[in-house]
């Protein structure tokens, strides 16, 4: 099984570890992965206007490239994500959206949301498999107690993302356990960090995201791992530095000895 992969422009540009390090570490699991050819930026934040169309059309065209080639399109960043699985939902289940945007698109064969959206968390899950995973673990991270950090994308809305139980989660605490190290699960994991306010409103924001780094310190944890740019930015640039912050794939990448 091929998937189709999609950086999105933030792992081209500020996020590139959170690229390279995914990418080895699916090569060393030996997951067959192409990157889309002439993909576009997905448009950062989904538009919630219903008849908002414009701005949808770059993911509908990355969603229709993706069905010619086995219609699996696979994402990191967690803003990517969001936007690509709730449009994909437009496509399949809104009549005027789909109408629209094929219209508009002209593609040779109308897109009617036949492509699968799948985070790299849920490929490891799902696809790949934590046991699986821990048994190509050659560094296993003992003793480290990490503190799994959601933010809001990957879970909001519930009813299109289906990525994970909203109110509590488990798949990146089981994760930490597969690469070795103690998941800590503290209160404030899938709260937002406000990272969307932190250019207009940076005192919102310093609070919400030193919010989350004491929730997490008070239970014990010596570092967060996410799969958000924008929730990487803040928490470094405003959550107070008493934690370190880090990509869950350089975590994958050195525990599987590819972090190099």
């Amino acid at each position: 099984m091929k998937f189709n992969y999609y950086p999105g422009c933030t792992l081209k540009t500020k996020a590139k570890e959170l690229d390279a390090f995914g990418r080895k570490s699916l090569e060393a699991l030996g997951v067959d992965f192409e990157e889309i050819k002439e993909w576009q930026c997905c448009g950062a934040v989904y538009p919630v206007a219903k008849d908002e169309v414009a701005t949808k059309l770059s993911a509908v065209r990355t969603l229709a490239m993706a069905k010619e080639n086995g219609g699996k399109v696979l994402t990191l960043c967690s803003a990517c994500h969001n936007v690509l699985k709730r449009v994909n939902n437009d496509m399949k289940t809104d009549e005027n959206m789909r109408l629209k945007a094929n219209n508009y698109l002209a593609l040779e064969e109308p897109y009617l949301g036949e492509s699968e959206v799948i985070h790299y968390l849920e490929l490891l899950r799902d696809y790949v498999g934590f046991d699986k995973i821990k048994a190509a673990v050659v560094n296993p991270l003992k003793g480290v107690k990490i503190g799994a950090y959601y933010g809001c994308l990957l879970l909001r809305p519930n009813s299109t993302m289906a990525f994970d139980n909203p109110e509590n989660p488990t798949i990146i605490e089981d994760f930490i356990k597969a690469i070795g190290a103690t998941p800590v699960v503290y209160a404030f994991r899938n709260e937002c960090c406000g990272a969307y306010v932190s250019t207009t409103n940076n005192e919102l924001a310093k609070k919400k995201s030193s919010a989350v780094i004491a929730s997490a310190k008070d239970e014990g944890a010596e570092m967060l791992v996410t799969a958000c740019p924008l929730c990487m930015y803040n928490l470094r640039q405003n959550g107070g530095g008493e934690i370190e912050v880090k990509y869950f794939t350089e975590l994958l990448a050195t525990a599987l000895g590819v972090n190099n």
